[in-house]
């Protein structure tokens, strides 16, 4: 029974590819033979001898390379020293839960464009991932590949990674009235997690940020927030630990993450009250010990919910600020300075949402020249 071009299962079970050799003088084409256990592993085969034939190169033994799992576990050996903690957790996850369930049993001259093709469908339409999902794993895969490229004996081919288009989101932006109505509820029976929340909405912080911020962090005098960390929780791989998790606080998401922000009078006005002088005292509560942003989102829900508004998140502050300060005609690099982005893009892309009042008041502005 054949499957693809030139590809027959075996009765024994195997998988015999058939690629054109060469050619006697008589003109009968002479064929060479490539064996696998599946399918995937045939195909590998022959279109690593027919790259080896149409470069010159000699028919490479398969069983002496080693496969892309092997790789895999090279690349990700040598990037431990080079990433975060919570970044190299990311990269292990993929390839265990992703890359090498799929590919690991591949060798590397034997793979294409197809494969990776078939890879991409797989993890989008069986494994229903979402777009982001899926390109974060070829970005990491394309990393391999090149690391693999410098490694491997012979000509590498020629593989193109497409990724799949994402749909943009219409994320959730408070509308002026939503916001006028949070702002109240926060302020009634205010606490220290209240505050934080104010801080993040008047700022733009991240939850990781707002997180592992002390007081100390706050200049009253200078009147700015100074970001240079960030909290999360990750995966725990430690051999003697029993938790599946830990919360580590490092470095922020980039070097632009780490910056100084400006703060309203109201908000100077508002920390005044809840200053804390102790050293290493968070914000979020007062003390040593600290809040972690899945404890926030928590909170953050309950707040939500007791002023009726729907679909709000965390990051809703952070898009919220963002629209207010373009609605009153900030100036959109101290913007991206704030929030921490690395160019402009990134802000007037993902965190600029034009609300129809302010559409209509630059409609409006035609009016000026007579359209």
């Amino acid at each position: 029974m054949a499957k693809g071009e030139n590809i027959f299962k075996r009765k024994d079970g195997r998988w015999e590819g058939r690629y054109i050799k060469g050619y006697e003088l008589s003109g009968k084409i002479k064929y060479g033979f490539c064996y696998g256990k599946t399918y995937k592993q045939a195909k590998e085969k022959v279109t690593q001898a027919k790259a080896a034939l149409i470069n010159g190169k000699p028919i490479p033994s398969s069983g002496a390379r080693h496969r892309l799992g092997y790789y895999c576990d090279e690349w990700l050996r040598c990037m431990k020293s080079k990433v975060k903690e919570s970044t190299y957790i990311k990269y292990e996850g993929i390839l265990e839960k992703h890359i090498k369930p799929k590919l690991g049993e591949c060798f590397p001259l034997g793979m294409s464009t197809g494969l990776i093709e078939s890879f991409t469908s797989e993890l989008l339409d069986e494994s229903k991932l979402s777009p982001k999902t899926v390109k974060d794993i070829l970005v990491v895969l394309r990393s391999i590949l090149k690391f693999t490229a410098k490694q491997t004996p012979g000509v590498f081919p020629q593989i193109e990674i497409v990724y799949p288009k994402e749909k943009k989101k219409e994320m959730r932006v408070l509308s002026q009235e939503e916001q006028t109505r949070f702002v109240d509820y926060l302020l009634e029976d205010m606490d220290n997690c209240k505050l934080g929340v104010l801080l993040a909405l008047n700022s733009g912080l991240r939850i990781g940020e707002l997180c592992a911020l002390h007081w100390d962090d706050i200049s009253l005098r200078e009147r700015t927030i100074r970001i240079q960390a960030t909290m999360q929780r990750i995966r725990d791989t430690s051999a003697t630990s029993e938790a599946k998790t830990k919360v580590i606080i490092g470095t922020p998401k980039s070097d632009n993450s780490v910056r100084t922000i400006p703060m309203t009078k109201n908000m100077e006005s508002l920390c005044k009250r809840y200053r804390d002088m102790e050293p290493g005292v968070y914000i979020l509560t007062g003390a040593e010990k600290f809040m972690e942003p899945r404890a926030l989102q928590y909170r953050m829900q309950k707040y939500t919910e007791d002023c009726g508004l729907d679909g709000v998140h965390f990051h809703t502050l952070r898009h919220t600020f963002a629209t207010r300060c373009v609605e009153v005609g900030f100036e959109i690099k101290s913007l991206s300075e704030i929030l921490g982005h690395a160019n402009t893009t990134i802000t007037l892309e993902r965190y600029v949402h034009s609300s129809m009042e302010l559409k209509r008041s630059n409609m409006t502005k035609l009016e000026a020249v007579g359209l």
